[in-house]
């Protein structure tokens, strides 16, 4: 039995036979044609492009019609690589000049494109890599006639095992048949894990050399809950994990009834449960579940998932659509958190030693002030529709907070002088991020509206642990000491100014942390639709006084380990084992 950590995308467990996929790698040897015979090579090579760009706009329509335009728009950059003029003509001159092969110049060219990529010396760009080595094998299948397995016409469930996965081969999974995804490669912002979450199929990515350790038709476990993958499991790991989806099972009918109910202590402390969402249509996901509003709408996936930046009306119309949705309820925009692993699919970008540490979020937004203004516009347009609220990222200073404000102030006198509508009185608060935001919390409580926790970058920036690299994954915890005081720190300044507080990150669905920020004094939390109903069922099954105590034992412990035992076995007396 071989156990791997790596990163969660989705939660869930699975058990099936492995499909391994292997890298695919077409071994195109030089060849050379005669000259008579370029303009048939140039034909071969319209023909696959075609062909390719066909099969794109099957499988981009497919993905719109089951999870929404803005998932599908992944594909549109795969379309724009292959409609690109400059890359035509690149071709077509190694043809003519070189006197080569269609499919010879296909694997020259695209074998520059990623060496360009790779030469950058950023793990951003590696996703990018991989979308380019995914145009290329279509291509070259095209023009070679072969063909990979039919992951779309599978007859039995599997678990599909991977180094990487490109996001066009997810995006035609039948998650009836494959009920499970690891790969060895993959951070959480990549394509791949988008559309995973979209399909809400169980995966773990980043498990390093997986791949290495199971072979085609070994059972494989895949533990979305734990973050873990197991290979060759023993039959008392099989027994534990049938029992615990068994049970899970009959967890999750039950948690169906308390979607209509309250989020509400038994000592009638009510709690607001929000959702997060990355793209328009996922809000009603949120209301399925029984989310009271939005509290963190990632705008920047709109930009990330598309091959241009959207445009002012683009934008509107996705701000639009969310609080159309949402009715009366208030949606939380955070205007764009582009850098860092989040980047655009234009040249713009130049790699950085430490992108982390670099030019991100509202950095990079104070120094593309008319791109900012733009999103800024839209959001302000779209405020006539509905309850919103505004949401500056990563703030670390007081002037980063006043030159955001002067923006949309700026943005307002646009519009104005358009006479395009807006409502002017629009709450505008701030994410408290990193350690400095946290120290300097009782001067951002005089100038902002509300205030909230960003638990995975305040985790990452505290603890010197990047939270997308799978060699350092056990380390980034919010379990540690130094981070729980932390977050006790910003509750109590936002309670003591009478502000909205509430919190964001990845934390504030998972279970196993309730407890603890109730004790804290949390109020309002925000997290994927999905983790919503179990929240609410401890929200539901504890009081106040309990909760508090809670929270004193944690931040008595010295260790991360302390704090995890302890929490996991107070939520255990509310949940199921395997729940947490």
């Amino acid at each position: 039995m071989e156990i791997s950590k790596g990163i969660s995308v989705s939660p869930g467990i699975a058990i099936a036979e492995a499909l391994v996929l292997d890298a695919e790698d077409y071994r195109i040897p030089t060849r050379y044609v005669p000259a008579e015979e370029v303009p048939h090579e140039i034909e071969l090579l319209d023909r696959a492009i075609s062909a390719s760009l066909v099969e794109l706009k099957e499988k981009r329509d497919r993905l719109a019609k089951n999870y929404g335009n803005d998932t599908a728009a992944i594909f549109d950059f795969h379309a724009g690589v292959l409609q690109d003029p400059k890359l035509k003509k690149d071709l077509e001159e190694l043809l003519v000049e070189k006197l080569c092969s269609a499919a010879y110049a296909v694997s020259r060219t695209f074998l520059a494109l990623q060496r360009r990529f790779n030469n950058m010396r950023d793990p951003v760009f590696a996703q990018r890599v991989r979308d380019i080595q995914d145009i290329e094998k279509r291509l070259l299948r095209h023009l070679l006639g072969e063909e990979r397995e039919d992951l779309e016409h599978l007859t039995k469930s599997v678990i599909l095992v991977a180094h990487d996965l490109p996001p066009s081969l997810c995006a035609g999974l039948d998650k009836t048949k494959v009920v499970g995804v690891a790969t060895d490669v993959g951070g959480l912002t990549s394509h791949t894990a988008i559309v995973l979450r979209s399909l809400g199929i169980p995966a773990v990515i980043g498990l390093s050399d997986f791949t290495r350790n199971v072979s085609g038709g070994e059972l494989v476990v895949v533990d979305g809950r734990r973050s873990l993958a197991i290979a060759n499991p023993d039959l008392d790991s099989i027994r534990r994990y049938e029992s615990e989806i068994q049970r899970l099972g009959v967890f999750t009918v039950e948690l169906e009834e308390l979607k209509s109910l309250p989020a509400e202590t038994l000592d009638g402390q009510a709690i607001q449960l929000l959702g997060n969402i990355e793209f328009p249509h996922e809000a009603q996901g949120c209301l399925d579940q029984g989310a009271e509003g939005i509290g963190l709408f990632r705008t920047e996936y709109l930009f990330i998932g598309s091959p241009t930046p959207p445009d002012e009306n683009e934008q509107y119309e996705a701000y639009k659509t969310a609080i159309k949705i949402m009715g009366d309820r208030t949606v939380t925009i955070r205007t764009m958190d582009l850098g860092a692993d989040k980047y655009l699919k234009t040249s713009d970008w130049e790699p950085e030693r430490n992108p982390f540490l670099g030019l991100r979020s509202i950095r990079y937004c104070l120094r593309n002030l008319d791109m900012f203004k733009v999103q800024l516009r839209a959001i302000l347009r779209s405020s006539v529709h509905g309850n919103i609220r505004i949401m500056f990222p990563l703030i670390i200073n007081l002037m980063e907070l006043r030159q955001a404000k002067m923006a949309l102030y700026d943005a307002m006198e646009d519009l104005e002088e358009m006479g395009v509508e807006f409502k002017r009185d629009i709450p505008v608060g701030i994410m408290v991020e990193t350690p400095a935001a946290v120290i300097l919390c009782k001067e951002f409580v005089r100038e902002a509206d509300f205030i909230s926790i960003g638990t995975n970058d305040l985790i990452q920036y505290t603890l010197a642990v990047d939270r997308s690299n799978e060699k350092v994954a056990p380390l980034f915890t919010a379990s540690h000491p130094a981070v729980i005081r932390l977050i006790k720190q910003v509750i109590s300044t936002a309670a003591k100014a009478d502000i909205d507080c509430g919190l964001c990150g990845e934390i504030a669905g998972e279970p196993l942390y309730t407890l603890l920020l109730l004790g804290l004094g949390l109020q309002q939390f925000s997290m994927p639709a999905v983790d919503i109903p179990e929240v609410k069922q401890i929200i539901r099954s504890t009081r106040m006084p309990h909760a508090r105590k809670v929270a004193r034992e944690a931040l008595r412990f010295e260790t991360d380990r302390q704090v995890h035992n302890y929490l996991r076995d107070e939520t255990r007396k509310l949940l199921p084992p395997e729940a947490v």
